[in-house]
């Protein structure tokens, strides 16, 4: 019964993996999903600024520095990545600013 087990085991990790290599192998393009670089340097921009408006506001005030820190972080990030997409993915920086 065990070595039923084993083969019924490998049979179907076969089965699975073979069918998951065929549709790997498409031709057709692939959509790109995920966050544009303007998207990325939003976020790390609006970290990096709350965690630097806490910092520098001090004792008293840290939640308000942390709130304009990461506004600051998230426009100045979101204008690099934007400048980078612009650069280096032409086409997902026109589908962002197309004007309907």
């Amino acid at each position: 019964m065990k070595t039923f087990r084993v083969y019924f085991a490998v049979a179907a990790a076969m089965l699975f993996l073979g069918s998951n290599a065929a549709l790997a192998q498409s031709d057709t393009q692939p959509i790109k999903k995920g966050w544009s670089r303007k998207g990325k340097g939003a976020a790390i921009g609006a970290g990096t600024g709350a965690a630097a408006g806490a910092i520098i506001a001090g004792k008293g005030d840290r939640g308000k520095g942390a709130v304009i820190g990461a506004g600051a972080g998230a426009v100045s990030g979101a204008l690099i990545g934007k400048r980078r997409d612009k650069k280096k993915d032409p086409v997902r920086h026109r589908e962002y600013t197309k004007k309907d």
